[in-house]
């Protein structure tokens, strides 16, 4: 049960969070490089620092949830989300030290489709991603 509504949290927070951008973008060719971040880079986006956004990554693509700093900030429930690519603990709805990992492996089918379906649901088709991890960081 407390895994069901952490589930339902965590996708109404993320979908509040991304539903607040401007929803009348059309696509268009990016006017500057996606940027890439290392693990490093990331950890700095942790909502501990006032002045810098907030940013967690799922799948290696980075989401700035700085709007929901209310669930995302320092010291805030979904806290431990961010600053990292929280793949596992997105999929599984977990918030378990151990789920904070991009590691996919021993997925359950049903939790990588939760996974695709969370994106999907916060992603724009024919966007290309501001931002991603740099592969193998």
């Amino acid at each position: 049960m407390e895994t069901a509504r952490i589930f339902v949290l965590f996708t109404l927070f993320l979908w509040i969070t991304l539903a607040e951008e401007d929803q009348t973008l059309k696509f268009k060719p990016a006017s500057k490089p996606v940027r890439l971040f290392t693990a490093e880079e990331l950890r700095k986006y942790d909502g501990s620092e006032e002045d810098l956004p907030i940013y967690m990554a799922v799948k290696g693509v980075v989401f700035d949830v700085t709007k929901g700093k209310e669930f995302y900030g320092k010291d805030a429930s979904y806290n431990a989300l961010v600053g990292k690519d929280s793949t596992r603990a997105v999929a599984k709805m977990s918030l378990d030290p151990d789920d904070l990992t991009s590691d996919t492996t021993g997925l359950t089918q049903e939790q990588l489709e939760s996974l695709d379906s969370i994106l999907k649901a916060h992603t724009r088709p024919n966007t290309p991603s501001w931002a991603t991890l740099r592969p193998g960081s």
